[in-house]
């Protein structure tokens, strides 16, 4: 039966990413998610049910659209098979509970930031609101009223520390060093993680930045060059999501 769990929750998770895809792309651009149909963005091809198989659609036209022949990017398949892989982690790590629906649009939020903020650094007000509204919900559900006033401050205190952290890269740079978006991320981190271990996700997030933008402004051969931060606080959060990693477990390991 976990077997069982574990393939749905997979396939599941490749049918969401497909889907993430669309919402990451066109919500930055004020489109319908609906609106029009899935379609290659070289020749309007409008896409068969069968070229909409997550993963199985690109292996089987070799990577390439089946009207004009484009190349299709890579990217599209090993995002599906990504959030496949973090569906079932999911459902391995928190059964089938609240804290795993919580566990699930809060990754869903996250792989659409990665994709949002990648192509366009934005990371869309209306995916925050939407995703922060249900599992302020589920939370409620979970925790009944009682978690409103601690949820409240996990909300606060990250949101507050990463504010102060922009304003003082903004006197020192000179300009704006941190996007708003990035901000209000730090309320849900909170809602989801606590505050403590989300203001380790900012450092986390920092340390898997650093070497990234180091080589991205050696290959570009430019300083200057704007890097997103939102991927990195999503693949940081996704970490200790993941790994249930918690305030004692990090002082222990950082020699506390």
């Amino acid at each position: 039966m976990d077997l069982y769990y574990l393939i749905v929750f997979f396939v599941f998770g490749l049918i969401f990413g497909s889907f993430y895809n669309v919402v990451g792309y066109r919500l930055p651009n004020n489109m319908s998610l609906i609106n029009p149909p899935s379609h290659c963005p070289k020749c309007d091809h409008r896409l068969a049910p069968l070229e909409l198989i997550p993963v199985f659609s690109y292996l089987f036209q070799g990577g390439k659209c089946k009207n004009c022949k484009s190349k299709i990017a890579i990217f599209y398949p090993i995002f599906e098979l990504f959030t496949g892989i973090v569906f079932a982690l999911i459902y391995k790590i928190f059964g089938i509970s609240i804290d795993t629906f919580i566990a699930l649009v809060f990754s869903s939020m996250l792989l659409i930031i990665m994709i949002s903020d990648i192509l366009y650094m934005i990371i869309p007000d209306e995916l925050l609101l939407f995703c922060g509204i249900v599992i302020f919900i589920l939370k409620l559900v979970s925790g009944g009223i009682n978690i409103i006033l601690p949820t409240l401050l996990d909300m606060i205190i990250p949101f507050i520390t990463l504010l102060i952290i922009k304003l003082l890269g903004d006197k020192a740079f000179k300009r704006e060093s941190m996007g708003g978006g990035d901000i209000k991320l730090m309320i849900i981190f909170g809602m989801v993680l606590g505050w403590e271990v989300s203001i380790f996700t900012i450092v986390l997030a920092s340390f898997i930045a650093l070497p990234i933008t180091i080589i991205i402004n050696v290959i570009n051969k430019n300083n200057d060059h704007e890097l997103p931060f939102g991927p990195y606080l999503s693949i940081a959060a996704l970490i200790c999501l993941l790994t249930k990693v918690d305030i004692m477990t990090i002082l222990h390991f950082l020699g506390f």
